[in-house]
Order: C-alpha cells, then sequence, then structure tokens
C-alpha cells in the first residue's frame, strides 16, 4: 500500500475526529502539503529510517522547526497507528531526530508604552479597545478575550472565567470558531483588579448582547479586525510594531516586576506548570534577582 492512501485512509477513519478542529486543520495540511508531496508514492515498507530521515531534512530547508515537528507528529502518528492495526510489520518513526525548537524571543511593552496604550484606549470611543487593557491586567490570549461572554465574568467579587476561545475560520466564508481552551490548564478562574470593575460596569450597561467585545453595529470582533486595530493604535502612538500577544507577555513582565510568585503567575496565564514560566519569563526576573542580591550585599558593607 502506498503511504498516501494509508494517510488518507488514517485521517477519514478517525484520526481527525479524536483532535481538536484546529489541529485537525493542521494535520490536513501537513499531509496535503508537506507529507504527500515528498513520500506519498512510497510503500509503507519503503518507509525506513534513513528514508524518513531524509524526508524531515529536505522539509527543514524550507519550513520552520515548529512547522516540520508538527508534520512529523503527522508521519509518528500515522505510522504508529499502521503498525497496531498489522497493516505495517515495523515501522520506524521513533528513530527520527527533529530540529530543535528554540523558544521564541519576548517581546513586552515598556512601562511608558504601556501608559500610553492606556491613556488612548480610555479617551477613545471604540469599546472593544478596552481588551487590550484587559489583556495587560489579566494576560489573556487574544482568542480567549474574545470568545469572552458577559456571563464569564462577575463584577460583583472580581472574577473572569475562561473557559472557551475563539478562531477565524475562511474556509467557505467567514465564520467564528469557538471552541475548549488551548489547553486543560487553560480553562482557570482569574481576579479582576479592582480598578477595571467601573469600566467593565459600563460597558455591560451598554452591551447589545452575550459578547464582551463586539463592533459598532453588534457583530463579533473577528481576530484578525482586533489585530489590525492594535497595529493602528500603536502606529498612531509611535510605538514599534509589536503582534497582539505582547500584551500577554508585558502582563507576565509587569506581574513579576511587581513581585507575584511563579506559581501564581502560572495559573493565571494557564501554562501547564511552573517551569514553563520561568523558561519563558526568566529575563523578566533579572532585575528582581539584582535587587535581592544587592539586599544581600548590605551585609558586606555592615
Amino acid at each position: 500500500m502506498k503511504y498516501k492512501q494509508w494517510l488518507y485512509d488514517w485521517l477519514e477513519s478517525g484520526a481527525l475526529a479524536a483532535v481538536k478542529p484546529r489541529t485537525a486543520e493542521a494535520y490536513a495540511d501537513a499531509v496535503r502539503l508537506r507529507i504527500v508531496p515528498e513520500l506519498g508514492e512510497c510503500e509503507l515498507s519503503e518507509l525506513t529510517a534513513d528514508v524518513l530521515q531524509s524526508f524531515v531534512r529536505r522539509i527543514s530547508e524550507r519550513y520552520s522547526p515548529n512547522t516540520v515537528l508538527g508534520a512529523v507528529t503527522v508521519v509518528r502518528a500515522s505510522l504508529k497507528r499502521a503498525q497496531k492495526t498489522g497493516v505495517l510489520e515495523r515501522q520506524y518513526s521513533d528513530c527520527i531526530i527533529c530540529p530543535r525548537v528554540t523558544e521564541r524571543e519576548i517581546f513586552c511593552l515598556t512601562v511608558s508604552e504601556q501608559k500610553r496604550i492606556e491613556k488612548y484606549v480610555l479617551s477613545s470611543s471604540k469599546k472593544k479597545y478596552f481588551g487590550f487593557v484587559l489583556c495587560l491586567y489579566t494576560g489573556l490570549r487574544i482568542g480567549e478575550l474574545l470568545a469572552l461572554e458577559w456571563r464569564d465574568i462577575d463584577l460583583c467579587d472580581g472574577y473572569l472565567s475562561v473557559n472557551k476561545t475563539c478562531r477565524d475560520s475562511w474556509r467557505g466564508g467567514y465564520s467564528k470558531i469557538v471552541s475548549t481552551p488551548k489547553t486543560k490548564t487553560s480553562r482557570r478562574v482569574i481576579p479582576l483588579p479592582v480598578k477595571l470593575l467601573p469600566y467593565l460596569r459600563k460597558m455591560k450597561k451598554s452591551a447589545c448582547g452575550a459578547c464582551v467585545f463586539t463592533t459598532e453595529s453588534g457583530g463579533a470582533v473577528t481576530v484578525r479586525s482586533f489585530q489590525r486595530s492594535f497595529q493602528c493604535m500603536l502606529r498612531k502612538l509611535g510605538i514599534e510594531h509589536r503582534g497582539v500577544h505582547a500584551l500577554r507577555h508585558t502582563f507576565a513582565t509587569r506581574a513579576l516586576e511587581c513581585g507575584m510568585d511563579v506559581r501564581t503567575l502560572s495559573e493565571i496565564l494557564g501554562h501547564k506548570n511552573p517551569s514553563v514560566t520561568l523558561n519563558r519569563y526568566a529575563h523578566s526576573l533579572l532585575p528582581h534577582k539584582a535587587a535581592m542580591m544587592n539586599r544581600l550585599g548590605k551585609l558586606f558593607a555592615e
């Protein structure tokens, strides 16, 4: 059996149903764009360790390490299923050596830039802009922010519940796809700073739907339009280009600068464990470490 035939059979037999819609799309794209063009004509029995490693080497010349890793994930899952069902006697996907995935550089706003954004947002008549401030003080991902409904916010006790996320889909026309959060730990409850509550109460009084953030006409705010609005605001303020995710990074950095412990920050961000937070924001802890060392150094003077 040719590998492409097995791949399509594997996808249709339930592989896509077992994962979230966005992951299913990524699997299908990996098969169509990267795996079938390179390995599709091979017989399953021809997929030796050398053939698979050569495949990884070739696509590594054209794609990022994360994209390559995604393709390898599909190859491994499909070949392991082939072996488990008896279609293939032996498979070698565990022999694949993947390119190292490096942590992306973290970009965050300076305190001055953050204050300029807050001032701009609070003077704007566009309610969706308050989403920028909410991200700065809760660390929400953009999908989590735009999926928020008023029932997710307790304005009496000051809590925000993250129980879903959303994304744009342009397949066959635009649609807003709402699904469960990124991971199990992404489901979380975030205490809201008291100073934000009056603004949220005011927004709720004039709300025209279930969603917290809508267009002026009450429609859904797309992820793409929210990103464009953020870029437009940065240009007006003369701030260097940053992605919306920089708001989340800025929240984490400010939290550490204020002395928030890593475990608490990890839970608020929805990370799997504190080590993820430490690895990602170790640079933000450097000023705090310096302050602690200087406090210890005072013993020398005494």
